[in-house]
């Protein structure tokens, strides 16, 4: 793909996985379905937007900067989006206290560095924004939207035992031992628009309806569109909820008036 259009889905199993997905997702002949990926392609390939919908706990791990990452990749700096909760649902979002290396790293041998984390609780319309650096995870109970660098590389400390490959010395190599500036979250109303990110590496915006004047001026050239409920009907393709597209001028395509979408785009 070189111009607007839908991105390919593509469906990856998770040990944290679930066999039962929201609508319109389904998880067939029981299948742990943990991720669900829009393959990024130009003119958008800087971003990639996922949803990811967990029955357990994420691993404890941290990404890369830009600067960090090996020769020739991005780093990654992403973001979440929660659209659903249940009651006990929570996220650990940096360390409760300053940590130094020496302790990460005993913690992650031992497994309590899963303690020393922030656990969150978290319900529907909170927003995070994690920078590079920052340890993290995922607790079950989670339906969210991802929207990051188009970057694969994670470096886990702590996997809860599972038979997956660990990466303490480059993690510790690039993880913030602090905690998560509070300015990076917050909870939004979900029926309404508001700007979530403007930088470093990309800008993304959640839109009811159609989006304002201002909003259309900021996003010259092609953005990633990804509905949440309704459609977006693009310049080559109609983009539902559950799909993700790319659509070449924002300004010619059309929203539905009672559907929302985030529209992103790489700054970087």
């Amino acid at each position: 793909m070189s111009a607007g259009g839908l991105l390919p889905t593509k469906m990856v199993e998770k040990v944290w996985g679930r066999t039962s997905l929201p609508a319109p997702f389904a998880a067939r002949n029981g299948r742990r379905i943990g991720e669900i990926w829009f393959d990024p392609a130009p003119p958008c390939e800087g971003l990639l937007a996922k949803y990811l919908f967990t029955s357990e706990k994420l691993s404890v791990q941290v990404h890369p900067s830009d600067a960090d990452a090996p020769e020739g990749t991005r780093g990654k700096e992403e973001c979440w989006l929660v659209l659903d909760a249940d009651e006990e649902a929570m996220l650990a979002i940096g360390f409760k206290e300053l940590t130094d290396a020496e302790t990460m790293r005993a913690a992650a041998l031992d497994g309590s560095i899963e303690h020393m984390l922030d656990w969150r609780p978290a319900k529907r319309g909170d927003f995070v924004y994690l920078p590079a650096g920052t340890v993290h995870a995922i607790g079950p109970g989670l339906s969210l939207v991802e929207i990051q660098q188009n970057s694969d590389i994670t470096y886990r400390l702590f996997d809860y035992g599972r038979p997956r490959d660990l990466h303490l010395d480059d993690a510790l190599a690039v993880a913030q031992g602090a905690p998560h500036d509070p300015a990076l979250r917050r909870s939004i109303d979900l029926e309404q628009s508001t700007g979530l990110v403007d930088g470093p590496h990309f800008r993304l915006d959640y839109v009811v309806g159609a989006p304002t004047d201002d909003l259309l001026a900021r996003y010259e050239g092609a953005s990633l569109v990804m509905p949440i409920e309704g459609v977006v009907e693009g310049e080559d393709a109609t983009i539902a909820a559950g799909e993700c597209g790319i659509v070449c001028m924002l300004a010619s395509a059309q929203f539905s008036d009672q559907g929302s979408a985030l529209i992103a785009q790489s700054l970087t």
